[in-house]
Parts: structure tokens; C-alpha cells; sequence
């Protein structure tokens, strides 16, 4: 759930935010989001290495990184536009170590006879059910309680998704730091 929340907030939300209530001009803040999406891409090699080591593992770390991440969103954000291209770039930096163990991860939690589909399901309707709301979450919050309550939204989501973590089984002999499981 935290990796999709993650990336609906810094794309969708961080758009509408950054052009309205920090007056940044569309243009340029897209030219920002397209600046920081290299910063997902090159993530993603590096998650990979990380899940050789233990996907389970590399996940609960990389994911209570989001936990914090969700703190310190807010005042990165609002520190002009380079606090929110420093933002997105470390924000979309944690989505890409999420994103390349990610489906490794919810794939081996079905038997190999439904394993495409059971992956594919549960997939898309955790981006839909977890995460396709959060730009109206997060828009609504920060206007009704302050920029703040989205990044504690975001760590809310990190909390639910480091729980689902426990309770599913690592499926690699080594964790994250070399221990035998």
C-alpha cells in the first residue's frame, strides 16, 4: 500500500499542490516530476540487488524509510522549488527501491498454479483499493488540517503495509544483512 500511496502522492498530489498552493508554473513542475522520475528509474537496480539479499527484508527497511519520509515531506515541500524537486526526488527515490522487489514479493505469496493471476489480482487491486484515492486523501487533509497531515497519512500507510510485511514469510535463505532465517 505505501509504495502506490507514495507514487499517487508525489505525482498526482505533489502536482496539484506544487501548481496551486506553492504557485509553482505547470510547466516547470512537470519538468521537475519528468527530472525526478530518474531518480525512481536508477532506484530500481539498486532495489534489486537489495532483494537478492532478502526481499521481505530490503521491503520492511525501505518501507519504515517511507515511514520517515512521511515527517519530513511536508517541510522538504514547502522550501520553495527546490525543496519540492528535493521532495520528489527522494520520494520517488524510496518508490523505486519499493518497486523492484515489489512484485516478487506479492508473487510468491501464491502457489505457482495461480501465481500470475493471484499476483496480477492482488497487484492492481492494491493500487486501486490502497492508493488510488490518496491524491483526494491528501488534498483534503492538507487543506482541511495542513500540509503535515499528508506525510502522516503517508506514514499511516507505510504502518499497514510494515504489518502486512510481518506477516508474510521470507522466501529467500538470507536477510538483508546476511543472517540465516
Amino acid at each position: 500500500m505505501a509504495t502506490f500511496v507514495l507514487f499517487y502522492l508525489m505525482i498526482v498530489f505533489a502536482l496539484s499542490w506544487g501548481t496551486t498552493a506553492l504557485g509553482i508554473p505547470r510547466g516547470r513542475f512537470l519538468q521537475m516530476q519528468l527530472l525526478d522520475t530518474l531518480f525512481f528509474a536508477l532506484m530500481i537496480p539498486v532495489s534489486a540487488i537489495l532483494a537478492e539479499r532478502g526481499r521481505r527484508s530490503s521491503m520492511l527497511w525501505i518501507t519504515g524509510a517511507i515511514f520517515l519520509f512521511g515527517f519530513i515531506l511536508a517541510p522538504i515541500f514547502v522550501a520553495g522549488q527546490g525543496g519540492a524537486l528535493g521532495m520528489m526526488a527522494l520520494g520517488l527515490a524510496l518508490m523505486g527501491l519499493t518497486y523492484g522487489p515489489l512484485g516478487t514479493v506479492v508473487s510468491e505469496l501464491f502457489p505457482t498454479p495461480v501465481r500470475y493471476s493471484g499476483s496480477s489480482l492482488a497487484f492492481n487491486f492494491a493500487g486501486i483499493l490502497g492508493a488510488s484515492l490518496a491524491p483526494y486523501i491528501a488534498m483534503w487533509l492538507a487543506k482541511n488540517y495542513g500540509l503535515p497531515y499528508v506525510g502522516y497519512y503517508l506514514s499511516a500507510s507505510a504502518v499497514l503495509t510494515f504489518i502486512g510485511l510481518l506477516m508474510i514469510r521470507e522466501t529467500k535463505d538470507d536477510d538483508l544483512f546476511g543472517a540465516k532465517n
